[in-house]
């Protein structure tokens, strides 16, 4: 399986006679699947099937679906009112006519408004079942083309990712081979220390031990380098493995973000600080675009 972005747009159009039909689909980020539909009158009877449809192909995101449906001029015919019609003659023919107008004709009440009406012809049950049936088709045509625009710009991102992690792996392992972390190092800071601390006075040798101890534990950043290189691995396994896997991906790249920022937070060392901060920079990348990912 391939790594999906969750934005696209894709669209098809398509006629059944009598109808014409257009479907228009747009897809944007979201913390889950929000699907939000709009059929015209006349087909919420595709509500459902739609739905399902949707929901098969995409697994997270916003989505915008949008189905416009025009009938093609409807085919009209002439019915004569007839009770209209019977009522002139009978009130008309109690009416003394004028000399001067002439006989009373058929050509002349059925110009009268409301006589001819003109109606459509009734819908065609199994013309609108076979539109409705090309409608669920080209829905299907239209979430193939969304979801190879999603999958195209989620290969993208997938490749910008893995920079991100290969450079997350060189930095960890920079800082690994820091000279500030040697013993040796370590040691003539502690020592400067102790000697910063005697000359305020006298201190326990015992007690100043444990302290030079204690200054070490909480410096060391071993811990921390070893998650970030369990984090890049698992992150790497998820891009490979594909699908739907951008809510774990949000949740590691918070997790890279807690190691730094606890890196940072242990080194004092200035060689150690400018790795630290190299490497907020990537992770900061990495969580931007883990969100994209469906």
């Amino acid at each position: 399986m391939t790594v999906s972005s969750m934005t696209g747009f894709a669209s098809e159009s398509g006629f059944s006679a009598p109808y014409r039909w257009n479907w228009e689909i747009k897809t944007v980020n979201s913390k889950a699947l929000d699907l939000r539909l709009r059929l015209p009158p006349g087909f919420d009877d595709l509500d459902k099937p739609i739905r399902t449809a949707i929901s098969g192909a995409l697994a997270r995101g916003a989505c915008y679906a949008n189905l416009s449906v025009t009938r093609e001029s409807p085919s009209l015919s002439a019915r004569v009112n007839r009770n209209l019609l019977v009522n002139l003659m009978d009130s008309l023919a109690g009416i003394e006519r004028p000399d001067h107008i002439g006989p009373l004709t058929l050509d002349g009440l059925l110009n009268v408004r409301g006589v001819i009406e003109t109606v459509e012809t009734e819908e065609d049950a199994d013309a609108q079942a076979a539109a409705q049936a090309e409608i669920l088709a080209g829905l299907g045509r239209t979430l193939k083309q969304l979801c190879a625009m999603r999958a195209g710009e989620g290969a993208a991102l997938a490749a910008f990712l893995n920079q991100r992690l290969n450079r997350i792996g060189d930095l960890s392992k920079a800082a690994d081979l820091c000279p500030g972390r040697h013993p040796a190092a370590v040691r003539e800071r502690l020592r400067a220390a102790v000697a910063l601390i005697s000359e305020t006075g006298r201190l326990d040798d015992a007690r100043l031990h444990q302290e030079a101890v204690l200054m070490a534990a909480k410096a060391d950043i071993r811990e921390e380098l070893d998650r970030l290189v369990s984090h890049v691995s698992a992150a790497r396994k998820l891009l490979a493995e594909g699908g739907a896997v951008g809510r774990r991906l949000d949740f590691l790249a918070q997790e890279f973000g807690r190691e730094t920022n606890t890196l940072c937070a242990k080194s004092n060392d200035a060689a150690l600080t400018a790795i630290g901060l190299d490497l907020k920079v990537e992770v900061e990348q990495l969580r931007e675009q883990a969100q994209n990912i469906e």
